[in-house]
């Protein structure tokens, strides 16, 4: 598929073998090349990719370096740190290493790239959660960078692998390409607030801990779809989320603020709305939990949600939001 004037391929096979421009390496921070890719490049690009690395390291998790290929048939490898030496990485490291990796290719005017997939060897990151995240983040820089790719490639070695990127890369960027074709996108949230019960318990906002990347707790909210009214989007999220029903909807504020999604920009109207039903997760949610709004420093949640629930807050209590 194409992405402007960029070609975007998912390839079975051996990212050492690939004539590109620059391969990319699952690094760790302080750039040694043992096992996995980072083993595979040096033993057959040669000793000296590693030796090259290590002069330009340690380097932050989350940052990338580029060196020669040895005698690989790419011209460069460029090292994107996923992790530490606790092998341990999760979507925030995993996504700015991609970012980096791009913005690093744009410097170095490279015109085709290839990567693996990043954060599942040693750091065990689901394959599915990677290709999105990383699909994410070559969406986002096709269309906010001017860019100098031509080609963009995800090469896995097995067929698991390539079966994982082909639903979590190519499909999910035909989906983003053919359903929201311009930007920026518009999104709905709905606070949905449950009554405390008469003993006291179970009162609270219902937040969903969300199963895709972004990950998090989150309220409950999506795209509106075309031809779909603010308000039927707010219903049919709700419903497919949390199983609600949601009534007397009421627009609370919108929220436009670039950076607020770190996948592109979004633009949510939030919405206030009472509910009939029993909540429970579905669709893209993992988990479904009441939170008391007084509880929401407590947990994880994604997007500007902690903001958007502290002017709800402000809202109930009488007291004007500072938006």
């Amino acid at each position: 598929m194409k992405i402007g004037d960029t070609e975007i391929k998912v390839v079975q096979g051996d990212i050492t073998e690939l004539k590109v421009d620059a391969i990319v390496n699952a690094a760790n921070n302080k750039l040694v090349m043992g096992g996995g890719v980072a083993g595979a490049i040096r033993k057959k690009g040669g000793k000296i990719i590693e030796e090259e690395a290590l002069k330009l390291g340690p380097i932050k998790i989350g940052e990338a370096v580029i060196t020669g290929a040895g005698n690989l048939p790419a011209k460069y490898v460029i090292h994107a740190a996923t992790m530490g030496m606790d092998f341990k990485t999760d979507e925030t490291k995993i996504r700015d290493s991609a970012m980096n990796a791009l913005r690093l290719a744009e410097e170095k005017k490279i015109r085709s790239i290839a990567f693996c997939a990043l954060g599942c060897g040693v750091g065990g990151f689901p394959l599915l959660s990677s290709a999105k995240i990383m699909a994410q983040e070559v969406f986002r820089h096709l269309r906010e960078e001017k860019s100098g790719l031509k080609e963009v490639i995800f090469c896995l070695f097995d067929q698991k692998a390539f079966a994982e990127f082909d639903k979590g890369a190519i499909r999910y960027l035909e989906h983003l390409g053919e359903k929201m074709c311009s930007g920026p996108f518009i999104t709905v949230d709905i606070i949905i607030e449950i009554p405390t019960s008469p003993d006291g318990r179970n009162g609270g906002v219902v937040v969903i801990k969300r199963s895709n990347p972004p990950f998090g707790w989150a309220l409950p909210g999506g795209f509106v779809d075309y031809g779909e009214s603010l308000e039927r989007a707010a219903q049919r999220e709700a419903k497919e989320e949390t199983g609600l029903d949601v009534l007397g909807l009421e627009q609370f504020h919108t929220y436009s603020k670039p950076g607020r999604d770190p996948r592109f920009h979004t633009v949510s109207t939030v919405f206030l709305a009472k509910a009939e039903g029993k909540p429970r997760a579905g669709d893209d949610a993992a988990e479904l939990e009441i939170v008391k709004l007084t509880e929401i420093d407590k947990i994880n949640l994604a997007f500007d949600h902690r903001d958007i629930l502290k002017h709800y807050s402000q809202y109930k209590n009488g007291l004007k939001p500072d938006f």
